[in-house]
């Protein structure tokens, strides 16, 4: 039989509890703190009734904090039900914010009890299982400085890294965006013997085309007006180290000459200036477009692809590596919830089915965002789709609307659907609708013009 405890220093209350319940469950009695957690050391007992009225500890301290903060501190996932008298909102609260799992207020509803009673001992094998399922996926995880992943796809990709990690050579890094094309670049860095040396960014298209020459090679003093001292560019602050060129299929054509010009040479010159710099600094760039087509239509340089395509990463989209979305998600999860102070013990079967089935079109950034999103909203300690605000799968099938769609079809309404919505509680503002989804504004502009949304 499934073991019980029950805290509770009424005598009259614990005779008829342990009459309604003895035939269904190991009712083990306390009527006080110390007896109860010899009681709870000893035989572990998943679920516990506590009475909030306990009286105060000789220190002064609640007995019922104490209670909760040592039954948690021994068996993380323990269930408390409140049994409440004339206690205030304010102390049941603060006994939920402690970790407290449901209540039964006096006079006390034997189908009421029976119910929480059973929905805890139910919450707490999901909870059981979802632990060790998490336990036993991330000894399968394998991590690259900041990065895991399952997948075959990605075990690969990690073992690319390894090799070409310790040499010069210019990498250039293709994928989607959130798909995490800097964690790979940082890897890189963090693996060759620049690695003390600086790690300096320049997202290409978040600086006006006019400043980003000055962004990238810096400028000589009374070059223009406002130049009135000498400033170093981004490629002479790499020196050493490793300049990452995020998003390079944006770099204007007159810029992509000078850089050209730094791969071949090692030497740069700042603006209104005339000395040749030399600068040891490894080139890895990234993008989300196809630079090929961009080098046909003429709009990239051909022999600057070659030089900084050498060696060449595909970043899979988190959709086509399914296996990685629990890793992930997990790891997310453990993240927030300690960022946040919060006791989250996992994600529930339907959140999982729900993570599975969604199409990620923001990627592995959209997945961090939506776990994060459910830290904060979640109200227990078992993540829910609502948390996420994902559909569920009954809603999703639902929603087809018909019979003889395909999985693709599917999806596209699921993605078309939620964009629209998204787009109009913002009110049909780009830019937030972006951030909510968990993409970038091109990203969004793709989506929007694939699923011909105006």
């Amino acid at each position: 039989m499934k073991r019980l405890l029950v805290v509770e220093d009424c005598p009259d209350t614990t005779r008829q509890i342990a009459s309604w319940l003895g035939g269904h469950y190991r009712v083990l009695l306390a009527n006080n703190v110390q007896r109860a957690l010899s009681i709870f050391t000893r035989y572990l007992p998943k679920v516990i009734l506590l009475a909030l009225s306990l009286p105060s500890c000789d220190d002064g301290s609640e007995e019922v904090v104490a209670c909760l903060e040592k039954f948690f501190k021994v068996l993380p996932l323990a269930k408390v039900i409140l049994i409440t008298e004339n206690e205030g909102r304010e102390e049941i609260l603060r006994a939920a914010r402690l970790g407290a799992y449901d209540f039964c207020q006096k006079p006390i509803s034997l189908d009421e009890l029976k119910f929480a009673i059973k929905r805890a001992f139910h919450f707490y094998s999901i909870e059981e299982e979802n632990h060790r399922l998490r336990s036993t996926t991330d000894k399968e995880v394998t991590a690259v400085d900041g990065m895991i992943g399952k997948s075959s796809s990605m075990l690969e990709i990690f073992s690319l890294i390894r090799k070409i990690a310790p040499s010069n050579m210019s990498v250039l890094i293709k994928g989607e965006s959130g798909t995490g094309k800097e964690l790979v670049a940082q890897a890189i860095h963090s693996l060759n013997m620049k690695k003390n040396g600086s790690f300096v960014q320049i997202n290409c298209p978040a600086i006006p085309e006019t400043l980003l020459e000055s962004e990238l090679f810096g400028y000589e003093k009374g070059s223009f007006t406002g130049a009135y001292s000498r400033v170093q560019g981004k490629v002479e602050y790499a020196h050493n180290g490793t300049l990452f060129l995020d998003e390079i299929g944006e770099l204007p054509t007159q810029l992509q000459v000078k850089l050209l010009r730094f791969l071949q040479e090692k030497t740069i010159q700042r603006i209104g200036g005339r000395e040749n710099i030399y600068v040891d600094a490894r080139i890895i760039a990234a993008t989300n477009k196809d630079i090929l087509k961009a080098t046909d239509d003429g709009k990239f340089r051909k022999d600057l692809y070659y030089r900084i395509g050498a060696i060449t990463i595909n970043l899979p989209a988190l959709r086509e590596r399914k296996d990685d979305i629990m890793p992930l998600a997990n790891f997310f999860l453990r993240k927030f919830s300690r960022d946040s102070k919060k006791t989250i013990n996992g994600i529930n079967s339907s959140a999982i089915e729900a993570l599975k089935a969604h199409p990620w079109p923001g990627n592995v950034r959209e997945l961090e965002n939506r776990i994060q999103r459910a830290v904060i909203m979640s109200e227990s300690r078992i993540i829910e789709p609502h948390d996420l605000g994902l559909p569920t799968m009954n809603a999703l099938r639902r929603n087809i609307g018909g019979k003889g769609k395909t999985l693709r079809e599917t999806r596209d309404k699921t993605e078309r659907e939620m964009i629209i919505s998204v787009f109009e509680r913002q009110k049909g503002n780009l830019t937030r609708t972006a951030k909510k989804l968990g993409v970038s504004r091109p990203t969004l502009y793709s989506l929007m013009k694939k699923h011909d949304i105006q």
